[in-house]
């Protein structure tokens, strides 16, 4: 499986990160687009967290991407560098759980969609109980398209990302269970011909430098062709640092079509 990690100033969290790709019982093939300031492979906690890989058997491939374009032209890249059937978007801030990566490969074999993926857990919010947000819509049937638009009442499924009601709701489920989404940030394993199919992230030469929201327009334009959903338990954290992406008036799917 291609792990396809953007990254941007974040070397420790990178670190812990790679360190969590170790427990997934899958042989990876890790590609990290690297836009720092100064180049996060030079760090030693991220040499040591690569060598360990390395020592396992999971290859590594380093690219240096700059000048910085913005996300989508960093995730573009990415995906272009993609080389088999299945390519996991992670971040650069998350930490999966053992063994996380065969229920998602399992469930987008099964189901043949264009993506399942995991919504993060923020744990600093485990004793915060928000039921109002927790609503879930499993799905009953095969995964199947459906369009979604930041106007649809579909688009209110986000909440359920929020903070930690994903840890909630996930506790007594023995899954994995497929439900329904908005979108999902994070951790997305992808069908790649389906991806490329809908153009990917070639989208950015339309948006700013400064933009948020690529990720949920790729996926949005993926659901509506060939259909996607998360997956519940989640075995994705969240490492609740600071967003990078500080300007956020650009939003992808509120400015360009789906």
């Amino acid at each position: 499986m291609d792990v396809l990690i953007p990254t941007y100033n974040r070397p420790a969290a990178l670190a812990v990160t790679l360190t969590s790709l170790l427990a997934q019982g899958l042989p990876l093939r890790v590609v990290i687009s690297d836009q720092g300031e100064a180049e996060a492979r030079a760090r030693p906690e991220v040499q040591a967290a690569a060598r360990v890989l390395e020592a396992y058997g999971h290859a590594l491939v380093w690219h240096r991407h700059r000048p910085r374009r913005g996300l989508a032209e960093q995730r573009d890249f990415l995906l272009g560098e993609a080389r088999g059937p299945h390519a996991l978007f992670l971040d650069d801030d998350v930490i999966l759980g053992p063994d996380a990566l065969l229920p998602l490969l399992d469930t987008l074999q099964a189901e043949a969609c264009g993506f399942v993926g995991y919504g993060l857990i923020g744990l600093s919010f485990r004793d915060e109980e928000r039921p109002h947000e927790q609503a879930v819509e499993y799905w009953r049937g095969p995964v199947t398209p459906e369009t979604v638009t930041p106007e649809s009442p579909a688009w209110a499924r986000h909440r359920l990302h929020n903070a930690a009601n994903l840890y909630h709701v996930g506790r007594d489920v023995s899954g994995p269970l497929r439900y329904r989404v908005a979108w999902i940030g994070g951790c997305v394993l992808y069908d790649v011909a389906a991806l490329r199919a809908v153009g990917g992230f070639s989208f950015w030469p339309q948006l700013p430098p400064n933009h948020c929201g690529e990720d949920v327009l790729a996926q949005l334009k993926v659901m509506a062709r060939f259909g996607g959903c998360g997956l519940l338990p989640s075995r994705a954290y969240h490492q609740e640092l600071a967003t990078t992406i500080v300007d956020r008036r650009v939003d992808a799917p509120r400015v360009l079509a789906i």
